[in-house]
């Protein structure tokens, strides 16, 4: 079944049949139903072929699995599809009249080897041998939403307060747009993802077990997020808006023009928004021992502030705006080539207060400090990608090919002042802080898939990813409160990094009987620089830091992927993989952070890679198209793995108060094992349920300075959903989230609870929908943390953003609500595995 050729050829048939007259024509209408449970089969493809075997017309079943369709008089062939199902014919069907058909029920296609399709309202779940695709379908708690808030309602990953990404409760995930590396992303960060509307996404890609294919980079495994692309002939799309308290507004448009020659697509959006935040520092410092190196005499000295109170209050403003444009050319009926462009613009002020108090040993109040630090941000993001596909036949041999270019530049500017209020009212000198960073990207992929026999293929290819960073610090210290400003040379500076990365990869995959296998073979060079240039460095190389460094790594990568068919709707899989983290972004700048005077983060460019070996074992039961279990068990065994520590530096502010230091490095072996299931259940044709679960244990060896940073622990997050459909089409859905506690080896943090709600409703004929959600409902999203060290302990709490209310407009042209399934053979550039 090729239902890219048979959409196509059925939007052709029905643009001539609408030139006819009406005389001409029947109407045929029938019920498409799932084999054994009689569910209803929503969009699946009616077909009608002549006696010549050309296709004439066709169309699809609605919600309630029901087909009306309008026929040239004649003799038929009438052809059923849907993805994953077993193919039916009705043979030598002589239609002269309005008619309708008896009920056809079509059954679970068991033996296709590349996937197994799990059907929920809101979630379409597609079992791969390498992964896991969730389609994005109804999630209410989406709606005026961003892809960052979309990928924490997708089972296996969690976003933290701060915006961080996991997998399996492992931040070491690699975030791919459209199968690719992307300036959507960042710089190695996931701060546009935050921008982004999660209308834009079109499903998935949760990679637990990644084939040879896909870049060797995130120990974690990868998460591929493929936008929006419509394949129905004309002229389509949508248009969302959403109005929200805190202040976020946004207005998003996905448009899209087919031919029979060119496919033209289009997202744009614009976002405002507002989002406040805070966070509580309360720090504790102990008496220090000092030994003298002579004597060995110790002494204890007491610090000369006891206790630190911060409360910070957040305020930021965030204006973007971001458009895709692409168009595809159909050179031949199986070729193709793609171009497209990505655009973003970003205009951020946050405003960060810091209330510090210093307390004695009695808790009396010695000092009271107000720090306001002013942040403006403007970022631009381009990229320009070239596609071109060969599908040679319909059997899946095809050849494509990939050029990508990306630029992305950043300005940020920090102004702070400080000033005390008690005892006496006292101006500091401010600081204005200027960070310029620019980024640059090339990409040049190519992939060869090569059918062998009916159930065998091959596929070989070759990667090169290429980037330069250019991050220009400098600092601005004010002399006296004067109001005149002198560079402070000792910490301005200008760092370059560079990561080249070259790749050759091969796999092979067969069928046979009821067992599958991918076996794969990587082959990565890299190559990671890095050069510090400064007027007067007051940090020097050390043990722990070298400032430049040019490092060469060749690594080999093997991937296994099994599945063996227990029953027709049961199956296990195995995955092994050997992955890398490399060093990125903020970790290796050794510049440390200036947002405040006594707790500071700075890079460690000594960083190297770390490895892992990863085992997966997954089951999937099916007992009916209302009740399916997924689960998995896991385990992974990491190297030179990376660890924060946090220490004294030994240096003290202006008013003695010590500096503690967060830095990065190769500390431990990290061992991480853990369970996780999923159930998708839905009773009635009113009530939808989904839930997953994931348990996971970690425990790492690893020591630093004389202290040992060895910890185990365990922890674990739960997410459930139930969607219910009230009178008046009125849809429900709740969506509840917890993450259990966790420690590292200085650090124990609390559990963290999150509720959503959200209700939507049709209107306009089903072509708009007004929908309402709150997001964290108990506003009780925020991580409370407490650190523990020779020297000192630290209790804090950090909210990222508060309750958020939105309503939103969605209004759709030419298109259902529910979109087509995308065909098993489509074109699109997701770096996908077919055989």
């Amino acid at each position: 079944m090729r239902l890219t050729s048979l959409f196509l050829l059925f939007m052709v048939s029905m643009t001539t049949l609408a030139q006819r007259t009406e005389n001409e024509t029947i109407t045929v209408k029938g019920e498409i139903l799932e084999e054994g449970t009689n569910y209803p089969l929503e969009y699946a493809t009616v077909s009608f072929f002549n006696p010549q075997n050309e296709l004439v017309t066709g169309g699809i079943s609605d919600g309630d699995g029901n087909y009306s369709i309008e026929v040239p008089k004649g003799l038929y062939r009438i052809q059923f599809d849907f993805i994953s199902y077993q193919t039916k014919n009705l043979t030598q069907q002589r239609l002269t009249k309005n008619i309708t058909l008896p009920a056809v029920s079509l059954a679970l296609d068991a033996a296709s080897l590349d996937e197994v399709v799990v059907r929920a309202e809101t979630t379409e779940v597609q079992i791969r041998l390498d992964k896991k695709i969730y389609n994005i379908g109804k999630d209410l708690t989406t709606a005026g939403a961003t892809v960052s808030d979309a990928l924490n309602n997708v089972p296996s990953v969690t976003v933290d307060v701060e915006g961080a990404i996991s997998l399996r409760g492992n931040e070491n995930v690699r975030i791919l747009i459209n199968g690719k590396p992307s300036a959507i992303a960042g710089f190695g960060s996931t701060d546009a993802l935050r921008q982004l509307p999660a209308d834009a996404i079109e499903r998935v890609e949760v990679i637990t077990s990644p084939s040879a294919r896909y870049d060797a980079e995130g120990t974690a495994g990868i998460l591929n997020i493929i936008l929006r692309k419509e394949k129905t002939l004309g002229l389509n799309g949508s248009v969302q808006t959403t109005i929200g308290a805190p202040l976020n507004s946004n207005i998003s448009a996905n448009v899209n023009l087919r031919t029979d020659k060119f496919n033209l697509f289009n997202t744009t959006g614009f976002r405002y928004s507002n989002a406040p935040g805070n966070a509580f520092f309360d720090n504790t410092y102990k008496d220090r021992i000092v030994t003298d190196p002579i004597t060995g005499e110790q002494t204890v000295i007491a610090p000369t502030v006891r206790r630190i109170i911060e409360d910070r209050e957040y305020d930021r403003e965030r204006q973007g705006f971001n458009t895709n444009l692409g168009l595809e050319y159909f050179l031949t009926e199986n070729s193709s080539i793609t171009g497209s462009v990505f655009f973003r613009l970003g205009d951020d002020e946050d405003v960060t207060v810091n209330d510090s108090k210093e307390l004695d040993n009695l808790d009396f109040l010695t000092f009271n400090r107000i720090r306001t630090e002013t942040e403006t941000e403007e970022d631009t993001s381009y990229q320009f990608s070239l596609n071109y596909a060969n599908n040679f036949n319909d059997e899946g041999h095809k050849l494509t090919a990939d050029l990508q270019y990306e630029n992305d530049n950043e300005t940020q500017r920090s102004y702070i002042d400080e000033r005390n209020i008690f005892p006496n009212n006292e101006i500091f000198p401010a600081e204005d802080i200027t960070t310029k960073e620019e980024q640059n990207e090339y990409l040049a992929q190519i992939d060869y898939v090569r059918p062998i026999g009916e159930n065998a293929q091959f596929e070989a290819g070759y990667r090169g990813n290429f980037e330069k960073s250019i991050v220009d610090y400098e600092l601005l210290e004010e002399n006296g409160v004067s109001g005149n400003f002198m560079r402070n040379d000792s910490l301005s500076n200008k760092f370059t990094y560079q990561e080249n990365v070259n790749a050759l990869y091969s796999q092979y995959g067969n069928k046979f009987g009821k067992f599958s296998f991918l076996l794969g073979l990587r082959l990565e060079n890299t190559q990671l620089k890095g050069n510090v240039e400064a007027d007067d460095l007051v940090i020097t190389e050390t043990d722990d830091v070298a400032l430049n460094f040019d490092k060469n790594y060749l690594g080999l990568f093997p991937t296994i992927n099994l599945t063996f068919e227990l029953k027709e709707n049961e199956n296990i899989t195995l995955g092994y993989n050997r992955r890398i983290n490399r060093p990125r972004g903020f970790f290796i700048n050794p510049f440390p952070s200036r947002s405040s005077e006594t707790n500071i983060f700075q890079g460690n460019p000594n960083l190297d890679p770390a490895y892992s070996n990863a085992f997966d074992i997954g089951y999937l039961k099916r007992w009916s198209s209302n009740l399916t279990l997924t689960g998995s068990i896991y385990y992974q065994h990491e190297t030179d793995s990376f660890e924060r520590v946090q220490e004294d530096t030994g240096n003290v502010t202006p008013n003695g108060v010590p500096i503690i230091r967060t830095i990065p490095f190769n500390l431990s072996t990290n061992d991480r094992y853990g369970v996780e299931a999923g159930i998708l259940y839905n009773p009635a044709k009113w009530l939808r349920l989904n839930g997953s679960f994931n348990y996971f244990n970690f425990k790492s060896e690893g020591s630093f300075n004389g202290v040992d940073y060895g910890t185990e622990n365990s922890s674990w997050f739960a997410r459930g959903s139930a969607k219910v459909t009230l009178p008046s089409k009125i849809d429900w859905q709740t969506t509840a989230f917890y993450r259990g506690p966790s420690n590292t080896a200085q650090s124990e943090s609390e559990g963290i609870l999150s509720v959503n709600l959200a209700f939507s409703k049709d209107i306009m004929n089903d072509n708009g929908t007004l929908g309402l959600n709150v997001s964290d409902l108990l506003n009780s999203r925020k991580r409370r943390t407490f650190t523990e060290t020779n020297t000192f302990t630290s209790d804090s709490e950090f909210q990222w953003r508060q309750r958020q209310i939105n309503l939103s407009f969605t209004y759709r042209f030419n298109q259902k609500k529910q979109r087509q399934r995308n065909p098993q053979n489509s074109n699109d550039d997701d770096g996908d595995f077919e055989g």
